[in-house]
């Protein structure tokens, strides 16, 4: 019988947790966008905290 893998177990763990976080986090912050994009009336992609490579 194989041993198990107790290393690889908390790595899997591990990235799931990281990437749900990762989910949740653009999650609020594309709510957060949206938001301030109603009030103030402007595009969210017009933001300049946007995810890019500055230009």
């Amino acid at each position: 019988m194989a041993k198990p893998n107790y290393q690889a177990e908390k790595r899997r763990r591990d990235l799931e947790k990281k990437k749900k976080q990762d989910e949740k986090r653009m999650r609020k912050l594309e709510e957060k966008r949206a938001k301030k994009a109603g009030e103030a009336g402007t595009d969210p992609a017009a933001d300049p905290e946007s995810e890019g490579s500055p230009e």
